[in-house]
């Protein structure tokens, strides 16, 4: 018995040896009493969360177990430290002891927090879905990165000051290095800045039909730095945020009908009464086609053109959707082409006419000026 009291009062390092037992039992304990918690929080806790109506507290519970668990160990940790009495000569084992104890408990901390912001974003998504509005569908992961990007670097700012380095300093030496960053990306920070005007302006979603410029698709993706727009050729165009933000945005998905204008050219052939019946048809076709919106519709004979009667159609389709518009589109023209052939009127197309008068002394009698001797040129443009 003696022998083993003289055992351990040996020493490594300045420590003797029924310290480091002291303190490998204190995080052998810690470690037991974290497998003990955790058991609990896993039976009774969690089972008693999934009993309410609400999910938050399931999701909290889930968020903090781990976080918990680690804070448990670190007490240990702290157990065995204080057991060991590290000494601060000739090496300050105490201060930096004391300092990785600190790091852990701020680590704990900001993993909780960091796991909490769960929460918050399931919040702001079940909130944003009960609304109209596709701006908070687009800032939810944006605050959500944010906050995270925010908590881990106040961890790393707070871990550097309980090893002893200056903060200040770093801060200050951060703005300046980061004032030379900005200058080096501000091209990046544009696209950033480009991104949140859409985000904020909404111009367009996902889905869209846009034409921007040149560039004419529908919108795949919109990024921090570029947005991307699948052609109508199946290619697509990654173009930078800043670029897109100072486009004008030409969004097809927006309209609330798609207009038909058409001008049909009839013969000069036409009577004043067939004019008046046929631009009647149209409008009584217009009026009962189940495509074309009530609303609002033009049908009228507007201008004498150079080889045609011209008659002017301004109507409006009750569908959005491209394939059902061009559709409307063609029944309209084939039913206007059908009244125009019950009615016995042709549509014109481009034609000439030539005036050709006969000089004195080709035996030929000289017409008077305007005389019916004419010769008229005609042909498909």
């Amino acid at each position: 018995m003696y022998a083993f009291a003289e055992l351990l009062d040996q020493t490594f390092l300045g420590i003797s040896l029924a310290q480091y037992g002291g303190a490998f039992g204190a995080i052998l304990g810690a470690l037991i009493i974290r497998r003990i918690a955790l058991y609990f929080y896993d039976r009774l806790l969690l089972p008693l969360a999934d009993k309410t109506g609400s999910e938050y507290d399931d999701l909290l519970l889930k968020c903090l177990r781990r976080p918990a668990g680690f804070l448990v160990t670190i007490g240990g940790i702290r157990l065995a430290l204080d057991i060991l009495k590290l000494p601060s000569e000739p090496v300050n084992l105490l201060r930096f002891g004391n300092a990785l104890t600190q790091v852990l408990f701020t680590c704990a901390i900001a993993w909780a927090l960091f796991n909490l912001i769960d929460i918050f974003d399931k919040y702001l998504s079940n909130w944003a879905a009960r609304t109209t509005s596709t701006l908070d569908d687009n800032l939810t992961p944006l605050i959500r990165k944010s906050l995270r990007v925010f908590i881990v670097f106040l961890a790393i700012i707070m871990t550097i000051q309980n090893f002893g380095y200056s903060v200040s300093g770093l801060l200050a030496s951060l703005g300046i290095g980061g004032l030379a960053v900005a200058l080096a990306a501000k091209d990046t920070l544009s696209n950033v800045f480009g991104s949140l005007m859409i985000i904020f302006d909404r111009p367009f979603r996902v889905g869209d039909w846009i034409q921007a410029g040149d560039m004419e698709g529908t919108v795949e993706e919109v990024g921090f730095r570029s947005t991307k727009i699948r052609t109508f050729a199946k290619t697509q165009i990654t173009v930078p945020n800043n670029i897109v933000a100072n486009l004008g945005i030409n969004n097809f998905s927006r309209m609330p009908r798609r207009r038909i204008k058409l001008t049909i050219g009839i013969t000069y052939a036409t009577t004043p009464q067939q004019m008046r019946t046929v631009v009647e048809r149209i409008r009584t076709l217009l009026a009962e086609h189940p495509a074309i919106d009530q609303e609002f519709f033009l049908v009228n004979f507007t201008d004498f053109g150079a080889s045609s009667l011209d008659i002017m159609v301004y109507c409006f389709t009750t569908t959005t959707v491209w394939g059902e518009y061009l559709d409307a589109r063609q029944d309209v023209c084939l039913k206007i082409m059908d009244i125009l052939e019950e009615l016995g009127l042709e549509i014109a197309f481009p034609s000439r006419s030539l005036y050709v008068e006969k000089m004195p002394g080709d035996g030929q009698p000289v017409p008077e000026p305007g005389s019916p001797i004419t010769t008229t040129e005609k042909g498909k443009a």
